[in-house]
Parts: structure tokens; C-alpha cells; sequence
């Protein structure tokens, strides 16, 4: 139930208050920049692809504008469902109890996004960086499959840790250990209670502190002396905004404030190690050289597994070009040992050198991925621990490779649009679903700047109209959407081709594509319907109804978006008149003054090439031919649908 207007109004001068006294950040600051700007109106007229760019260039989706408005509540207000999830999933809040949570809730034009915003109700888990944390913080109970390569003891406690984490997360370990790499065993203070060193490896791995301390009345430690080893050890770890979170109390808002807060900074701390490591000490080496690389176990950035990844064949279309020279990879700055040197030959005139590139991981990160657990925790040769790094191979480019790493170490994605069909396939492979996600969001964003698919089916005489070129071919992402039951990509992949079907229809490809549906069909009937072709029809009488509807004559339609039979028969007759040989027919028009009419100034050409009266003749008859052809098609392709 939403909140009245008395109660939002004291609800916001509360929170005004707890802000201006610092005690509660603005979950939603006022944002002048330009970059911000640009979100806003792509969220008022529904681009969604300038949105997606938007988001990617970092600006704060949760800010608002100069009239108090949140790019939610902008999306929302004006019924832009799809920009509305790729909100939500980008992390946008929609919390209710808040005031801007209800004023979204309230404003939402109707109950299919209120629906969508009520399911991502922050209390119901929608922090982008939460699975991040959560799985950084199961690696202090996880043992199977064992990742941890260094034990830690206090008193009569142990706990399993990971270098990399340690050394990312504390600065004092960071300088212990890259000191000597080597150490697998640690002794910690006794004079310290263990329950104080349980809190603070606790915050390391991005875990909540708990506002009791973790105790109960059975323990046998003070909460003083608690307080007093979290504060030493703290101070020597240099960590000092711990504090932060266990002065937060019960107060749940400033609580998950200051988590958000600490996951955020972790975050970055494990990014920063994963770009100064991981990605650092990639090496390229020649495709048929790549299993003989060896890296020993005491590496200086204690990974534990090499992925590797192959580059396709790439024939050389010029054999007089240079070959850029392989890095030297034969003396890492680490001190790491490899096999024979990653320095190529002279590539052949006619195909280029295969490289192959190595990536230097972590099993506990890994692990994200069920592909990698099932590997990593069954008896595969993968699993086994020897002497030198285990190579695994995935089946990707190192290119997308290199993504799908940046996001298990990160949660970040920032895909390409050229790599976003390649990503998609080896998340869906690795079992990643986030991130299969966010590339099927990338996709579904191609042409859908300014506010939507463009309408070129207007063509005015004397112009031609430029065919706008996509990165990706709709083809492959519908086999894609096919291939990995992807709804959305399927929906999108309808819909693109709807709003582009005079660029496509004729198309020996497309004509495939229809059989090639309707064959998906088991024991397919003759009067069965073919999805693909369905969903385009549908999309197809959105796409002239909304342009009725902007011309303010959307009465032409019918409840099932098709044009009503009276309708239809006026249009018919006019396009009959338009073939050559018919008589003319007079048409009572009336005059339309071309100041006012910005068509009249060019002849606007149907997709037969007959000049129409106005735009909406055109709409009208363009409707009419387009399921012309696809009914031609049917019958050309002896299908029934």
C-alpha cells in the first residue's frame, strides 16, 4: 500500500534531516553533469541503447535531477518497461518505506512496471555487488573444493584463508606476503580473543559485521575485550573503517549504508589487485607452444590454475604487411619460470601466427561459475594438484576470455558490442547466468536509440534512404536466442525485423529463417502457426499502430492492432488505383496548407514506389503490402500459417 502525500512529506523532511547532519549519505544526490542528463532523457523517451551506454560510462543511476527525479522514476512514469529492468538489473533502488521508493511505486504509468519495481524491492536483494560479496565471504566455511593456501592460527582456532584476498583487502599482508610468497602458515596474537580475529577476517571477506559481535550467552569473552583486540588488530592490519561498521548499530538504513559502502571499496581493491596481477602477467605465446608453459605453484600472485584461450585463424589478406612481434614472455618481472620462449617465427605470407593467451587465476574465483566447481571438485585431471599450473582450456577467445575474468573478480561487464554474441555463448557455457544477462541486454539494445526502433519505411522522391549497418548480424541472434532458449533475445530478434521487414523480407535468409521455424514445430500441422513469423506479424501492427497513434489516429486500429475491415477496404481500393491500367479514381481531399505540413514539401514514396498523398497514406498502404508479401511468402514457401 502506498504511502499518502502528508505521509511522504514528513518522511522526506525526516530524511532531509538525518542527511544534513551526516548521519544518512543521499541514496539519491542531486546530479547537474551532463552524463547524468543524457540518462534522464533517454529514460523519459525510452532509448534504451543510450541508456545502456549511459550506465557503462559510469554515471550514478540512483542520482536526480534538477526537478527531483530519479532515472527510475523517469523510466517509469513514462512506461518504458525494458528501460525499467535495465535499471533494476543495473542496480537502480526502488525501496519501498522511502520516499522515492513510493513516489516510483505511485508514479508507475502502469501495473506491469509496478509489478516489475515491486519485485526488486530492495528488502528482497537487488544490490548489484551482493553476489560478489556473498561468494567472497563463503570461501571462510567453503572445503570443497579446497582453494585456500594459507592457515592462519590463534589460540585454539584455525582458519583457511587466500592469499590474494588477504593481500588485496589489508596492506599489511600485501607487504607480508610479497615479502615471502611462499608462507602457507601464520600465527596470530594469543594475548588477542579469537572472536576478535573472526570479525575482522569476517569484514576482509566482505561479510556484514554484526552489531552483536557474534556472541552469545555462552561465550566466555568479555564484549570489552572483544572491542579491544578488534581495535589492535585492526590498527595493525590498517583497516581502519572497520570501525564504521560496527558503530552503524541497529539502525537498518546506516547499516546496509556503510555494507554498501565497505563491499564497494573491497570491490575495487579486488579489481585493482586483479588488473595489476592477473591481467598483468597474462602471457601470449604461439598456439602450438601453449601446453608446454610452466608456472610453479610459489608464484608471486598465488594463482593456482592457467586458463588459457585461442585465438581464431585469421588468414593474412596481405602478405606484404608486418606482423607486429609476440611480447617477450621468457622473464616475467615476478620472477615466474615458463617453458621455451613465447618469441614467434616468421609468420607464413599467406595466414597469420595462431597465439594462444594465458591467464593466471584463482580457483576460489573460479568457482563463481558451476562449469569450474564441478570441475574443480570432482576427480578430473583439471582437479589434481602437480607440480607445475594445470592448463585449462576454454573454449572462447582470449579477448572474451578476458571479460568473463574481469567479471567473476569484479561483477563488472563492459561488453563490446562485437564480442556480446561470443560472451553470451560462453556464459551460457560456464553456467554464468548474470552475465549471460547483461550480454543479452547489450544485444537487445542494437537499434533501439532514440527512443525505440526507427520507422524507415517513409522515403521521400529523389532520396535515397541510407540502410543503417548493425554490428551483429540478426541472423545469428536468433539462432543465439534459439539455441540457448534466450525469450528476450528471441522477442527483440521479432521485433528488430518487424520494424526493418521491407530490408529483410525479400531475402533468400529470411525466407530460411520461416522454414527453419516452423520446422522447430514437432509433427508440425499445415495449419500450425510459426512462432517467429507470429511474433513479427504482432510487432509489425505495433509498429504502424503506434504511428497512428502519434498521428492521433489510432481509431483505424482494432482491438487486436489489426486495421479495421472498413478501413482496410478504403486502402485496398486505393492501392488497387495505384497499379498501372486502373482508372483514375477522385478522391475528395481537403486542402492541407504545406507551412503546416512539413511532408507536403517532398513526395513520400510507399514501399512500391508509388508516391503517397500524405504519411499516413503511406502508413496505411506500407501496412497492407507488407502482409502482402509475407502472405506471398507463405504461399511461395507452401506454408500455412
Amino acid at each position: 500500500m502506498v504511502l499518502r502525500k502528508d505521509q511522504l512529506e514528513v518522511q522526506l523532511k525526516d530524511e532531509h534531516q538525518l542527511i544534513a547532519t551526516g548521519v544518512l549519505r543521499d541514496d539519491s544526490p542531486l546530479d547537474l553533469t551532463p552524463e547524468f542528463q543524457k540518462l534522464c532523457d533517454a529514460c523519459r523517451i525510452g532509448d534504451l541503447k543510450g541508456c545502456q551506454e549511459a550506465i557503462a560510462t559510469g554515471a550514478n543511476i540512483n542520482a536526480r535531477d534538477y526537478f527531483d527525479y530519479t532515472p527510475l522514476i523517469l523510466a517509469s512514469l513514462c512506461g518504458h518497461y525494458e528501460v525499467v529492468r535495465l535499471l533494476l538489473e543495473s542496480g537502480a533502488l526502488c525501496e519501498r518505506d522511502t520516499f522515492q521508493g513510493e513516489r516510483c511505486l505511485y508514479n508507475a504509468l502502469n501495473n506491469r512496471i509496478r509489478n516489475l519495481l515491486l519485485q526488486y524491492d530492495y528488502s528482497k536483494s537487488t544490490d548489484p555487488l551482493q553476489p560478489l560479496a556473498s561468494h567472497i565471504t563463503s570461501l571462510l566455511t567453503r572445503d570443497n573444493p579446497k582453494t585456500s593456501d594459507i592457515c592462519l592460527t590463534a589460540s585454539s582456532e584455525q582458519w583457511n584463508l587466500h592469499k590474494f584476498v588477504l593481500s588485496a583487502r589489508s596492506p599489511y599482508f600485501s607487504k607480508k606476503l610479497a615479502a615471502n610468497p611462499k608462507t602457507t602458515v601464520g600465527k596470530l596474537a594469543s594475548t588477542i580473543p579469537p572472536e576478535a580475529f573472526q570479525i575482522v577476517l569476517h569484514y576482509l571477506y566482505l561479510g556484514e559485521v554484526p552489531s552483536d559481535l557474534g556472541l552469545s550467552n555462552r561465550s566466555f569473552v568479555l564484549e570489552e575485550d572483544v572491542f579491544k583486540g578488534i581495535d589492535e588488530v585492526s590498527k595493525q592490519l590498517e583497516i581502519k573503517s572497520l570501525w564504521e561498521g560496527i558503530l552503524s548499530g541497529n539502525d537498518r538504513r546506516l547499516a546496509r549504508q556503510r555494507h554498501q559502502d565497505e563491499v564497494t571499496k573491497g570491490r575495487n581493491q579486488l579489481e585493482d589487485w586483479f588488473r595489476n596481477n592477473v591481467l598483468k602477467y597474462k602471457i601470449e605465446v604461439e598456439y602450438s607452444k601453449a601446453h608446454d608453459v610452466k608456472w610453479t605453484r610459489d608464484n608471486g600472485i598465488f594463482a593456482d590454475v592457467l586458463l588459457r584461450a585461442d585465438e581464431k585463424v585469421v588468414e593474412d589478406s596481405n602478405s606484404g604487411n608486418e606482423t607486429p612481434k609476440a611480447r617477450d614472455t621468457a622473464c616475467l618481472p615476478i620472477g615466474i619460470p615458463i617453458g621455451p620462449s613465447a618469441a614467434s617465427r616468421s609468420p607464413s605470407t599467406t595466414r597469420k601466427p595462431r597465439k594462444s593467451m594465458l591467464f593466471p587465476v584463482h580457483r576460489a574465483m573460479l568457482l563463481r561459475s558451476e562449469y569450474f566447481q564441478a570441475m574443480f571438485g570432482s576427480s578430473f585431471q583439471e582437479a589434481q594438484l602437480t607440480e607445475y599450473l594445470q592448463i585449462v582450456n576454454v573454449d572462447c577467445s582470449p579477448a572474451v576470455l578476458e571479460i568473463v575474468l574481469t567479471f567473476l573478480y569484479t561483477e563488472k561487464a563492459d561488453i563490446p558490442i562485437e564480442y556480446a554474441l561470443d560472451v553470451l555463448f560462453a556464459a551460457d557455457m560456464l553456467f554464468i547466468e548474470k552475465l549471460k544477462t547483461k550480454a543479452t541486454v547489450v544485444i537487445s539494445t542494437i537499434g533501439m536509440g532514440t527512443g525505440g526502433l526507427a520507422d524507415r519505411s517513409h522515403r521521400e522522391a529523389g532520396h535515397d534512404q541510407e540502410v543503417e549497418v548493425e554490428p551483429i548480424n540478426i541472423y545469428d541472434v536468433i539462432h543465439a536466442a534459439w539455441f540457448l532458449k534466450v525469450q528476450r533475445l528471441e522477442e527483440f530478434s521479432a521485433r528488430y525485423l518487424a520494424y526493418r521487414l521491407e530490408d529483410y523480407i525479400d531475402e533468400e535468409e529470411f525466407e530460411e529463417m520461416i522454414k527453419e521455424s516452423a520446422s522447430r514445430i514437432q509433427k508440425r500441422q499445415e495449419t500450425d502457426s510459426i512462432e517467429l513469423l507470429d511474433d513479427i506479424r504482432y510487432y509489425l501492427s505495433e509498429r504502424f499502430r503506434l504511428r497512428f497513434e502519434d498521428s492521433g489516429l489510432e481509431e483505424i486500429m482494432d482491438e487486436d492492432g489489426e486495421i479495421h475491415a472498413e478501413v482496410a477496404s478504403v486502402i485496398s481500393n486505393a492501392v488497387d488505383a495505384l497499379r498501372p491500367g486502373a482508372e483514375p479514381t477522385k478522391v475528395e481531399t481537403t486542402p492541407v496548407d504545406p507551412a503546416l505540413n512539413p511532408f507536403m514539401n517532398g513526395e513520400i514514396r510507399t514501399l512500391d514506389g508509388d508516391v503517397a498523398g500524405d504519411e499516413f497514406a503511406a502508413d496505411a498502404i506500407n501496412y497492407q503490402v507488407l502482409l502482402g508479401k509475407i502472405d506471398s511468402l507463405l504461399e511461395r514457401l507452401k506454408l500455412d500459417a
